[in-house]
C-alpha cells in the first residue's frame, strides 16, 4: 500500500473526534531532517521544513535448516510538528525448499507507530507485505504490516501509561513466536494486538494539547490512521 497526500486533520463537530479502524522501547530506523540552522525548537514557519523518515523492516526466512522462523519488529517514532513525513513499514516471509513430510513455517509481523504534529503534512506512507513459498510442499509463509500514523494539531509524546501498555502488546507480540497454533490463528491474534494498540493510541491522542487562542471549533482534531497488510 502506498499513501502520498497531504496529510490534514478533520476539524472537531463538538461531539465525537475522528479515529479510523485498525510497537515502544526504541526508536528503529529512524531520521529527522531539519533545515533550521539552529538546535532550538521549531517554529511554526520552521515546521513547515521539517521532514522525518521512517524505514521498519522484518524478514523471517525458513528452510530444512530451520524449519519454523518467526521475526516480528514493534517501533514507536515520535516527531513533533512536520513539514513533510516519508514512511515505510514492509514484512517479508518466506520458506524455502522443505518436503511435505517436514514442511516449512515463516512469520514475519511489523508493527510501526508514528506520531506526528501538524496541519498540512505532505505524507508519503508506504505499508506492505510479502509472503511466498519456493519449492516447499506443505510449507505455510504468512507476513503482515500493520502502520499506525497518529496526528494531532500540537505536539505531544506518549505518557508513561501508553508507553508501558505500548510495551506489553509488545511482550505479547513476541509471545507469538512461541505459538504452535495455525497460521489462521497467529493472523488473529496479531490482528487483535493490533486493535489493543489502536485503542491505546486514540486515548492518547484524545488528551494531546490544544493550540491556544484558537476556538475549539476551528482546531483540528487528532486522527488515528491504519494500513494493514497481510500475505500468506
Amino acid at each position: 500500500m502506498n499513501l502520498i497526500q497531504r496529510h490534514r486533520a478533520v476539524p472537531r463537530t463538538g461531539t465525537a473526534r475522528r479515529a479510523v479502524r485498525l510497537g515502544l522501547l526504541a526508536t528503529a530506523g529512524l531520521t529527522v531532517v531539519a533545515t533550521a540552522a539552529t538546535a532550538q525548537a521549531a517554529t511554526l514557519s520552521g515546521a513547515a521544513h521539517r521532514v522525518a523518515v521512517a524505514d521498519d523492516t522484518v524478514h523471517a526466512l525458513a528452510n530444512p535448516g530451520h524449519p519454523s522462523r518467526f521475526q516480528d519488529s514493534f517501533t514507536v517514532h515520535q516527531y513533533g510538528e512536520l513539514g513533510t513525513a516519508s514512511l515505510r513499514n514492509r514484512a517479508e516471509a518466506e520458506s524455502w525448499a522443505c518436503t511435505a513430510d517436514s514442511p516449512c513455517r515463516s512469520v514475519a509481523l511489523s508493527f510501526q507507530i508514528v506520531t506526528m504534529a501538524g496541519t498540512d503534512i505532505h505524507l508519503n506512507a508506504r505499508n506492505t507485505s510479502h509472503a511466498a513459498n519456493h519449492y516447499c510442499a506443505g510449507c505455510q509463509s504468512l507476513a503482515g504490516a500493520w502502520q499506525f500514523i497518529v496526528s494531532t494539531p500540537e505536539p505531544f509524546t506518549l505518557s508513561p501509561a501508553a508507553q508501558r501498555q505500548l510495551a506489553g502488546i509488545h511482550r505479547d507480540l513476541d509471545a507469538l513466536g512461541r505459538s504452535t497454533a495455525p497460521i489462521a490463528t497467529v493472523q488473529q491474534q496479531a490482528d487483535a494486538l493490533a486493535a489493543q494498540v489502536v485503542s491505546v493510541l486514540r486515548t492518547a491522542a484524545a488528551a494531546a494539547p490544544e493550540r491556544p487562542g484558537t476556538s475549539a471549533m476551528a482546531v483540528p482534531a487528532p486522527t488515528v490512521t491504519v494500513h494493514r497488510m497481510l500475505t500468506g
